[in-house]
């Protein structure tokens, strides 16, 4: 079983890493357009009462960003190919694949994160401050967004159109979950919309330890740590039903 992680694993890192160029473009774009838009809403400047918050919010954006694009993208290729039933020739057991590429976006989204996160805090001189108190919203922010990305991989199996709804759905997230403007600024029912969205919750609990001092009881007892934590386990729910029952169809029909 070890054996078949492993080699999903590294067939889903070599497939992302086989041309680089691209990724690095995107990310170029990305970080360009993150810095840009905060001077221009800062009238001329960066501000730093706003970048920091800003930045764990872009960077839970790519986090999610490249998790999905791992999740979709090697699905589709699978169909497209026609190999996505091999998987039940093999002993293991079929969630095993699937656990695969969840670590291979998992390690494929943190790295980009991590490094697109880095030049902007290298350029604007952006600074965080560390808080056990965030590791609990931390984690729950991965599971969450990788949860998500489960439920668009599970309607790539059965939608053609799982390339425009995914650009869709994550450029929502980007405009609504505070990477260009903290939640708090928001009108009331936007920042209500918006903590419907992946990652917003997460953000929103992990800025509050960082930057406001909070403890993981005050995040529970204020209602934030109780969403998030029931967002998570809905969306975590709900994609993994709905890619069972995609699965099944999918590996049913004939072609």
């Amino acid at each position: 079983m070890l054996d078949v992680l492993r080699a999903e694993i590294g067939k889903g890192l070599r497939i992302q890493l086989a041309h680089p160029a691209g990724h690095v473009i995107t990310l170029l774009i990305s970080t360009m357009m993150y810095l840009g838009l905060q001077f221009v809403l800062g009238q001329g400047e960066l501000r730093q009462d706003v970048l920091p918050q800003t930045l764990v919010a872009i960077g839970a954006y790519w986090f999610l960003q490249y998790a999905g694009l791992v999740m979709v993208a090697d699905l589709i290729e699978e169909q497209r190919t026609g190999t996505l039933a091999q998987a039940r020739m093999s002993p293991a057991p079929p969630w095993l694949p699937m656990l695969g590429r969840l670590i291979t976006a998992s390690i494929f989204g943190l790295a980009v994160a991590a490094v697109a996160a880095t030049v902007p805090m290298l350029v604007a001189g952006i600074t965080l401050p560390l808080s056990w108190a965030a590791l609990l919203p931390v984690l729950l922010l991965g599971v969450d967004v990788l949860a998500f990305t489960f439920l668009l991989a599970a309607v790539a199996l059965r939608s053609p159109m799982i390339g425009a709804l995914q650009s869709l759905l994550v450029s929502l997230v980007l405009l609504l979950n505070g990477s260009f403007l903290p939640l708090a600024l928001y009108p009331d029912w936007l920042a209500v919309l918006a903590r419907l969205l992946p990652t917003t919750l997460g953000i929103e609990a992990i800025t509050r330890t960082l930057f406001d001092g909070r403890t993981v009881a005050e995040l529970w007892t204020g209602g934030t740590l109780p969403q998030l934590l029931a967002h998570t386990v809905v969306l975590t729910v709900a994609s993994g039903l709905l890619f069972v029952r995609n699965h099944r169809r999918t590996l049913r029909e004939p072609s």
